[in-house]
């Protein structure tokens, strides 16, 4: 199981219509607002590294008002 962090700044005032949308994806265990140089953390639980960037760069990158994301993949278990 690989677990990663995916870091997300949106819009100005869009990340309380995003963060629904980020919580419904599938890969996505929890999605929070949070204060700080990004707006929204989503915690990822995968089979693979790839679905982890699938999530990232496929899904999340494209909704609406997502502006940037980083991902960090966990190296612990």
């Amino acid at each position: 199981m690989v677990h990663a962090f995916i870091m997300v700044k949106t819009g100005a005032g869009e990340s309380e219509q995003l963060l629904s949308p980020i919580r419904e994806l599938e890969t996505v265990s929890e999605a929070h607002i949070v204060a700080g140089a990004y707006d929204i953390i989503a915690e990822v639980e995968t089979e693979a590294v790839y679905e982890v960037l699938k999530t990232a760069s496929s899904r999340v990158q494209g909704l609406q008002g997502v502006t940037d994301t980083k991902t960090y993949i966990s190296l612990d278990e």
